[in-house]
């Protein structure tokens, strides 16, 4: 059986844009810039615009996203790799972005292999770390779906490491998250890796 359940988004409201963008122009202004010329006159509206877009997922209900379910179970794992994604750092609040790769055992339920992709989105479209970003993923999985493992590897590049700081472009950072069986099973987690590439 098919269970679906609408996914709620909230678009902000447009007088949050506006105050937004205005708190943009004082940034400009306190920096020195003439918030009046031709290249700057219309920035606070788009970098308004911009973070309702990038930080989308604050307005959005991960679990509804796996809301459709089916009533099947398989004999292996379900793996969903190189998912591409961008976030914003919460520290500096500028992009990290790589690849998510996402597993699962099923025990009853099944969902539709795009909303998984969809899951990490919701979570990246927000202020995040990867760390965090990573353990929302697995638990969010574990919670909805009750599998009998999850697995999720994030590889990301973070521009506030490459572009300021300690300025180191090309530097990765993985971060890993397991529950129930892949937590466990040592070869789980072995072939998840193989899988991905990763072996």
């Amino acid at each position: 059986m098919r269970t679906e359940t609408n996914q709620q988004v909230i678009p902000a409201p447009v007088h949050e844009r506006d105050q937004i963008a205005e708190h943009v122009r004082e940034i400009l202004r306190l920096l020195g810039e003439d918030t009046t010329r031709d290249g700057l006159v219309d920035t606070p509206l788009r970098v308004a615009k911009m973070y309702e877009e990038m930080l989308g997922g604050m307005r959005m209900d991960p679990e509804s996203v796996l809301s459709a379910t089916f009533d099947e179970t398989a004999q292996g794992p379900v793996i969903v790799s190189d998912i591409t994604f961008y976030s914003l750092c919460e520290h500096h609040m500028v992009p990290f972005f790589g690849k998510a790769h996402v597993a699962y055992l099923p025990s009853q339920t099944i969902v539709g292999i795009s909303k998984i992709a969809r899951l990490v989105d919701v979570f990246a479209r927000r202020l995040q770390v990867q760390e965090r970003m990573t353990e929302q993923i697995v638990d969010t999985i574990d919670r909805v779906l009750k599998p009998h493992g999850v697995m999720a590897l994030i590889d990301a590049e973070h521009t506030c490491m490459c572009a300021r700081g300690i300025r180191k472009p090309g530097s990765r950072t993985i971060t890993v998250a397991t529950r129930g069986e892949y937590q466990h099973n040592a070869d789980l987690r072995r072939e998840f890796l193989q899988m991905i590439g990763r072996g």
